[in-house]
C-alpha cells in the first residue's frame, strides 16, 4: 500500500518509522529491520526506506508501535484529526496524510489523495514557474537578438549609404576625367595632324638631303681610300722608327745592368730593412675605393690589382677579430692559408704578415710562409705596431703600400708614413669568400 502513497507522504511515513526503530529495544525490532537499525540515523531513511515501508505494511505490531509514537509525539494533530470534520488548515498535507495513514483513521485515503493533489499542484506550479522563467529568458534573448540585428542593420545601412555616396563621388570624378580626356584627345588629334603634316614635309626635305649626302659620301669614300693608302705608308715608317728606338733603349738598359754588375734577382726593401727610421714618405692615394664602406671586401680586391703593391697585414689584429677563440698557432695557419690565395692574384706585388712577439723570448717554429708572402715577428720587447710603421717608412717614395689593421694607432701612424690603411674586417670579409 505504501507504494501508492505520494513520494512526500511516503518519505514522511518512513522518517517516522525510522525514528521509532531507533527508540525500540533491540529485542522488539522486527528481524528484517535489524540491518536497517545498524545504519546511522542520517542514512537510515535513505538506505532503509524499502524495508521500513514493507514492515509498516506487513507487520501490525511494528505499525502499532509507530502509531503509538505518533500519538505521543503529535497529540494535538492526532486529536484534531480524530475529533474535527476536516484537517487543520495550517498543517502540511503530507504530514496530515502520513499521520492518518499510520493511525488508519477514518477517511485516511482522502487525506492521502489531498496530499497527492497538493503535490501535483505544487509540481504543476513549479513547472509553470520554470516554464514562465524560460519563456521570459527566451523573450529577453529574442529581444536582445532583435536589438542586435537592428543595430547591425543600421550599421549596414550607414555603410551602404557611405558606399553609395563614395560611388557617386567617384562617378562624378570619372565623368569629369572622361570629359577632360575627350578634350585632350581632340587636342591631341589636332596636334597629331599638324605633326604628321610637318613630318611629311620633313621627310621630303630629308629625301633631298639624303640624295645630296649620298653623293657627298661617295666623294668622301674616294678621298678616304686615297688617304688610307698614304696612311699605311706613313705608319710603316713610324713603326720602323719606334722599333729602332725601343731596341736602342733595351740595349742601353742591358748595358747599364752589365756595367753596374746587378744580380739577376734584386732584393726588395722589406728584405733589407734597416733598423734606422727612414724619412716619412708621401701618402699613397692610388686605390679607387668606389665609395665602398670601410669593411667591404671589394676594397681588398682594389688593392690586389695595383701593380707592385706591398700589402702589410697586422697579423694578430686580423685573427683575433675573426677567430680569436682558436689557439695562436691555428690563427696563424688559417690567416696564412687565406692570404696565400690572395697572393696569386697580385701583379709583381708582395705581402708581409707581421705578428706581435713582444712578450715572448722564443720565436714560434714550424712557420711555413706561402709563396710571395713574407712572415715577420717583431723583436722581443717590441710590439708589432713599430715593426709595421718601420717597414712602411723603408719603402721608396711613390710605391703603393697598404696596411691592414683595425688598430687606430697603427692606421694613423701608417697613414702618416705614406701607407693607405684598410680595416681588418674588409680582409676577413674577403677571405671568407675564398
Amino acid at each position: 500500500m505504501t507504494e501508492t502513497l505520494p513520494p512526500a507522504v511516503r518519505e514522511r511515513v518512513v522518517a517516522i518509522a525510522a525514528r521509532t526503530l531507533d527508540e525500540m529495544p533491540a529485542a522488539d525490532v522486527p528481524r528484517p529491520l535489524l540491518p536497517v537499525r545498524r545504519f546511522m540515523p542520517a542514512k537510515r531513511v535513505r538506505l532503509g526506506a524499502a524495508p521500513l515501508a514493507a514492515a509498516l505494511e506487513n507487520d501490525p505490531a511494528f505499525r502499532a508501535r509507530v502509531a503509538a509514537d505518533v500519538r505521543r509525539d503529535e497529540p494535538d494533530l492526532v486529536g484534531v484529526l480524530e475529533t474535527a470534520d476536516g484537517p487543520p488548515p495550517a498543517a502540511p498535507p503530507e504530514e496530515i496524510a502520513a499521520v492518518a495513514y499510520l493511525l488508519r483513521l477514518a477517511g485516511w485515503e482522502s487525506y492521502v489523495d489531498a496530499a497527492a493533489r497538493d503535490a501535483r499542484e505544487a509540481g504543476d506550479a513549479a513547472r509553470a514557474e520554470e516554464e514562465l522563467r524560460e519563456a521570459r529568458a527566451a523573450l529577453e534573448a529574442h529581444r536582445r537578438a532583435a536589438e542586435s540585428e537592428r543595430d547591425t542593420l543600421r550599421e549596414r545601412l550607414e555603410t551602404c549609404r557611405s558606399e553609395l555616396e563614395e560611388a557617386r563621388r567617384r562617378l562624378r570624378a570619372s565623368t569629369e576625367r572622361c570629359r577632360r580626356a575627350e578634350t585632350e584627345a581632340r587636342a591631341a588629334l589636332g596636334e597629331a595632324a599638324t605633326a604628321r603634316a610637318q613630318a611629311e614635309a620633313a621627310t621630303r626635305e630629308a629625301d633631298v638631303d639624303r640624295r645630296r649626302l649620298r653623293g657627298r659620301v661617295q666623294e668622301l669614300e674616294t678621298a678616304l681610300g686615297a688617304a688610307r693608302r698614304g696612311s699605311r705608308e706613313a705608319r710603316s715608317m713610324d713603326t720602323a722608327q719606334l722599333r729602332v728606338l725601343l731596341d736602342t733603349m733595351i740595349a742601353s738598359a742591358n748595358g747599364m745592368r752589365k756595367a753596374l754588375d746587378l744580380p739577376p734577382i734584386v732584393q726588395r726593401p722589406g728584405d733589407l730593412l734597416a733598423t734606422s727610421a727612414a724619412a716619412p714618405a708621401t701618402p699613397f692615394a692610388g686605390i679607387n675605393l668606389r665609395g665602398l664602406p670601410g669593411d667591404h671586401p671589394g676594397i681588398v680586391d682594389d688593392v690586389l690589382v695595383i701593380p707592385g703593391v706591398h700589402l702589410i697585414v697586422d697579423g694578430y689584429n686580423v685573427t683575433k677579430r675573426g677567430y680569436g677563440a682558436q689557439p695562436l698557432r691555428s690563427q696563424r695557419t688559417r690567416l696564412l692559408s687565406g692570404i696565400a690565395t690572395l697572393a696569386t692574384r697580385m701583379v709583381e706585388g708582395e705581402i708581409t704578415v707581421v705578428f706581435d712577439a713582444a712578450e715572448v723570448t722564443e720565436r714560434p717554429v714550424g712557420i711555413s710562409a706561402p709563396r710571395n708572402v713574407r712572415v715577420v715577428f717583431s723583436d722581443p720587447g717590441e710590439i708589432a705596431d713599430l715593426e709595421i710603421v718601420r717597414r712602411v717608412k723603408a719603402e721608396p717614395e711613390g710605391r703603393a703600400v697598404v696596411v691592414v689593421s683595425s688598430d687606430r694607432e697603427v692606421a694613423e701612424a701608417s697613414a702618416a708614413a705614406g701607407a693607405y690603411p684598410v680595416s681588418s674586417d674588409a680582409l676577413l670579409a674577403r677571405l671568407s669568400r675564398t
